[in-house]
């Protein structure tokens, strides 16, 4: 499978396969187009229940991730322009405001959480980097 599952993280199990299918997505490792396993299938892999892959299938088709065609099956939509894109970048703000309250309460500067980012980032990159050698 392209990500693992933690049983024990405070993570739901349904959130870590939404965020593990968006990284992949992100990374290359699934492409536009590709077909996915169906909930059964995906289940049966992880040994999960039906029901927490249903509502992660759910939300990735909801912050269209996915795409379900009914009869044919599951697929990694095609990239381009997304129409939830202005309230996806609000929750993303969001969710780097939650990081500088975080950092705040760790004591660590603003340039240091900047420095923090820009760390990730040239990580994030050299990880793509060797995903698509």
């Amino acid at each position: 499978m392209w990500f693992p599952i933690d049983p024990r993280s405070p993570t739901p199990i349904y959130q870590q396969i939404v965020d593990g299918v968006k990284e992949a997505v992100a990374k290359n490792i699934l492409q536009g187009g590709e077909r996915l396993p169906s909930v059964r299938e995906l289940a049966g892999l992880m040994t999960l229940n039906h029901n927490t892959v249903a509502k992660a299938y759910q939300e990735l088709e909801r912050e269209r991730v996915i795409d379900v065609v009914r009869g044919r099956g599951t697929f990694v939509a095609a990239p381009g322009s997304r129409p939830d894109r202005a309230e996806r970048i609000v929750r993303m703000k969001d969710i780097m405001k939650q990081l500088w309250v975080e950092a705040h309460h760790l004591q660590i500067t603003s340039q240091d959480l900047m420095t923090m980012m820009q760390d990730a980032v040239l990580e994030w990159d050299q990880e793509r980097g060797q995903e698509e050698s």
